[in-house]
């Protein structure tokens, strides 16, 4: 949905460096036009107006910013934009970077850093992704496992036997049956923030998530592999449920128990930046994208937040906007005001390390 110019100018106001490329305004003014992140002063309102592209803003008589230099950041989102769509019509063979890079019109060291910049992942990774993504659509169309790695692209069973476990969460062929044999129990409870469910493996827990009834919490658990057996088990779950509550009341600042996740290279990274804020604080997602080494990932940060599969236990509401609004949490925004305000002036323990998917003790 199309955000309005309300909307646009509080994303300048707050030098919001993920909408850079997303639009552009220009000071009637002065007759520049620059990015929203833009370090210049900031004009009244009524002077300003925006554009989609910066052909747009300079047909319109502006010319770009000298501080900003929104050119660069127009054109790097267009060479990135063609860049995957090669990616996405070569997917049955890899390509390397300097071939990249000829296409685009870049050295390969500077297309693998606008890149990144831009998306979050290297080139080779997005290829991995779009891989990965047409291997399980190949799957779900009851390929068998050898005609849907082919099909997708791989060019031996090797490469994706070698990270099943990681990506997929668990074999091919178990994937393909929908998690058949593989059983997650949970449990929902009322906490301080309404219904909440809380599922785990053998290894940990996989789940943490809050909604409005038990139905569809348990729906909502079984919706990507239909075939686990999902069973609730209250009793056994109960010492797992009672850290919560007690989480919730304010009175234990960590939630310690072995977690069972998966999770990209930079996904881990951003979560264990999210379990290194102290209890009762908060850091801005481009404060985040800083912490885990890439300034410009600040939509990658955000995106890694979003899909987040347990709640409190992986803090993602300690992350805020640069002017402290705290939209953006996939459990609605009330549950984050409601978590903040109880966080706040508790006592900051350490963080502990989460399990890796293979039941090692690592850090995400």
């Amino acid at each position: 949905m199309a955000i309005t110019g309300d909307e646009k100018w509080q994303l300048v106001l707050s030098r919001d460096t993920s909408s850079d490329g997303k639009f552009f305004y220009g000071v009637r003014t002065t007759g520049v036009y620059c990015r929203p992140s833009c370090p210049s002063r900031r004009p009244h309102r009524a002077r300003v107006e925006f554009f989609p592209t910066a052909e747009a803003a300079e047909r319109a008589g502006y010319r770009a910013c000298r501080r900003c230099r929104p050119t660069e950041i127009d054109r790097q989102v267009r060479v990135v934009q063609a860049v995957c769509r090669h990616i996405d019509r070569n997917l049955d063979r890899e390509l390397s970077l300097a071939a990249l890079g000829k296409a685009a019109g870049m050295s390969p060291f500077h297309l693998s850093r606008v890149f990144k910049q831009r998306l979050g992942v290297t080139p080779r990774q997005y290829r991995q992704a779009r891989l990965l993504e047409r291997f399980k659509t190949e799957l779900n169309a009851q390929r068998t496992v050898t005609d849907a790695i082919f099909h997708a692209g791989y060019g031996s069973t090797s490469r994706i036997y070698e990270t099943a476990n990681e990506r997929l969460g668990m074999t091919p062929s178990e994937y393909r049956n929908g998690a058949a044999g593989r059983e997650i129990r949970y449990t929902v409870f009322e906490s301080s923030l309404g219904m909440t469910a809380l599922a785990a493996t053998e290894r940990g827990v996989c789940a943490i998530r809050f909604g409005e009834t038990a139905e569809m919490l348990a729906g909502g658990l079984q919706t990507e592999f239909p075939g686990a057996s999902l069973r609730r088990d209250d009793d056994a779950l109960e010492a797992l449920s009672r850290a919560v509550r007690t989480h919730l009341e304010g009175s234990a600042p960590d939630l310690n128990f072995p977690l069972d996740i998966r999770a990209t290279a930079f996904q881990r990274k951003v979560w264990n930046a999210l379990r290194a804020i102290p209890y009762g604080e908060t850091l801005t997602y481009s404060e985040v994208a800083q912490q885990v080494g890439d300034p410009r990932a600040v939509r990658a940060v955000a995106k890694a937040c979003a899909i987040n599969p347990v709640a409190l236990a992986i803090p993602c509401h300690r992350v805020v906007h640069k002017d402290g609004r705290h939209a953006g949490y996939r459990w609605g925004v009330a549950r984050k005001r409601q978590l903040l305000a109880m966080e706040r002036g508790g006592n900051a323990k350490k963080n502990t390390i989460i399990s890796d998917p293979t039941g090692r003790a690592a850090s995400l």
